[in-house]
C-alpha cells in the first residue's frame, strides 16, 4: 500500500472513529462527566492509568472512584480531612489498590497547592526559550516529579511508566491525547495548550500495535518505548501537525476486528 493510499484510508478511519459515539464505551467517557479542568485533568488521569482490562469494568470502577470522592474530585483533593480518606479504604481495580489510591492523592494535593494545571507536570525545565518539547525528557521527568514525595510506597510507582523503563507509556500518551489534541469532533479535549499535538507519542496498546504492524508502520521486534517512537514518527509524515489522532484509526481497526 502506497503512503498516499495509506493516509486516505487512514484518514477515512479517523473520521469514522472520532465521533462523541467513540465516548460511550470507552474510558473517555469518565473525565467526559465534568466541566471544570481540574476535575477533568484528575479523573481523566485516574481513567487512564486504570485504563487496563475490559472497557466497561474501566467504567464502572472510575465511577465508583468518583462517588468516593463525593462527585467532586479536585475539590476532595485540595480540601480533604484525614477522616474523609476512610472512603477511599478498600478501593481496588486490578492490582491498583487503596494504598495506590492515597498516594495519588496525597501528590494531586501537593500539585495543586502549587499549580493551577496538571500540564505544568509535564513541562518540568522545558520551557526554555522556546525549545521544541521532547516527550521522551518530559514523560521521564514527570515520574520522577510524581514520586518526589516522601516516604511514597515502592509498590506504587508499577503504576506510573516512563521511556526509562523502555516502556511505551500507552497509558500516558493515551491521557496526553485527551488533553492537548484538539478538533471540533468533541472526543479530545485539547484544554492544554502549552504541549502541541504535533509533540505526543501515539498510545500503542495491542490492538495498535497489531494493525500498525499489518500497515508498515512498526518494523521493530520487540515493544518498547521505541516502538512507540517509531509509529509516531511514521505518523508524523502523514500528518505533521497532528500524528496521534491516527491513534483513532488504529485502534478502532484493531478492536473492531477488521485488521
Amino acid at each position: 500500500m502506497s503512503a498516499f493510499n495509506l493516509k486516505e484510508f487512514l484518514d477515512k478511519k479517523v473520521e469514522e472513529y472520532n465521533r462523541p459515539q467513540f465516548i460511550e464505551n470507552d474510558p473517555i467517557l469518565i473525565p467526559h462527566l465534568f466541566d471544570d479542568k481540574k476535575d477533568v485533568e484528575i479523573m481523566g488521569f485516574f481513567a487512564a492509568i486504570l485504563a487496563w482490562g475490559q472497557r466497561k469494568t474501566i467504567i464502572n470502577k472510575c465511577k465508583e472512584l468518583i462517588d468516593r470522592m463525593d462527585g467532586t474530585p479536585y475539590d476532595f483533593m485540595r480540601n480533604h480531612k484525614e477522616t474523609d480518606l476512610k472512603s477511599l479504604l478498600n478501593f481496588k481495580h486490578r492490582t491498583f489498590n487503596d494504598t495506590d489510591l492515597l498516594y495519588f492523592v496525597s501528590f494531586f494535593k501537593h500539585h495543586y497547592m502549587n499549580s493551577d494545571s496538571l500540564e505544568d507536570a509535564f513541562l518540568i525545565g522545558q520551557e526554555v526559550d522556546n525549545s521544541p518539547i521532547d516527550m521522551e525528557v518530559s514523560l521521564n521527568r514527570f515520574k520522577a516529579y510524581f514520586f518526589s514525595l516522601a516516604d511514597y510506597p515502592t509498590r506504587t510507582r508499577k503504576h506510573v511508566s516512563s521511556p526509562m523503563q523502555k516502556s511505551t507509556c500507552k497509558r500516558l500518551n493515551m491521557f496526553l491525547r485527551w488533553m492537548v489534541r484538539r478538533d471540533d469532533q468533541g472526543v479530545d479535549f485539547g484544554i492544554w495548550q502549552r504541549l502541541l499535538p504535533a509533540q505526543l507519542i501515539c498510545p500503542c496498546d495491542v490492538h495498535v500495535e497489531r494493525v500498525a504492524r499489518k500497515l508498515g508502520l512498526i518494523t521493530l521486534e520487540k515493544v518498547n518505548w521505541k516502538t512507540a517512537v517509531e509509529l509516531t514518527e511514521n505518523l508524523l509524515i502523514l500528518d505533521p501537525d497532528d500524528p496521534v489522532k491516527y491513534d483513532f484509526a488504529l485502534f478502532g481497526l484493531g478492536v473492531e476486528r477488521e485488521m
